[in-house]
């Protein structure tokens, strides 16, 4: 089994825009990732809801393998990682979900039944207009394996 290499964080800023990151990665490249899905579904990070002062003051932590806004808030490198590919549209482009819908013979409202999400999120998908996450691009291949 090849050795997993996890996400390191080599510097991080506050973005321009409200609730976001720009990280440069120890492995070379940078991303710009928006947390604000994070901070405001999960409760630990109240702080950062209330305070913008404090959600400038984001460093690295310890090795690289988080981001740190005091003793008790970070996020885990892995999770940023895995939110800026989802961002980017690095698990599914826009014309890799369109083909796999295509070729499914699939209409916007069909493909929302197949993967169980809303037709307008299969359209917003389906024209690039916001990222596809990580979990529809696994759903694509698991009903492609299974024959649907």
């Amino acid at each position: 089994m090849p050795k997993k290499h996890l996400p390191r964080i080599a510097a991080v800023w506050v973005g321009a825009r409200p609730y976001t990151l720009h990280v440069r990665w120890e492995r070379g490249g940078e991303s710009f990732v928006d947390v604000s899905g994070p901070i405001q579904t999960f409760r630990v990070y109240a702080p950062l809801r209330q305070s913008a002062a404090l959600f400038g003051q984001v460093g690295v932590g310890e090795q690289g393998t988080d981001v740190t806004w005091s003793d008790e808030l970070d996020m885990s490198a892995d999770a940023l990682w895995r939110l800026a590919q989802e961002q980017s549209g690095a698990t599914m482009t826009a014309e890799a979900f369109q083909s796999w819908r295509k070729k499914k013979s699939l209409t916007l409202d069909a493909a929302a039944v197949a993967l169980g999400i809303s037709r307008r999120m299969v359209a917003y998908y389906d024209h690039g207009d916001k990222p596809i996450p990580r979990v529809v691009a696994l759903a694509t291949m698991a009903l492609d394996s299974m024959g649907v």
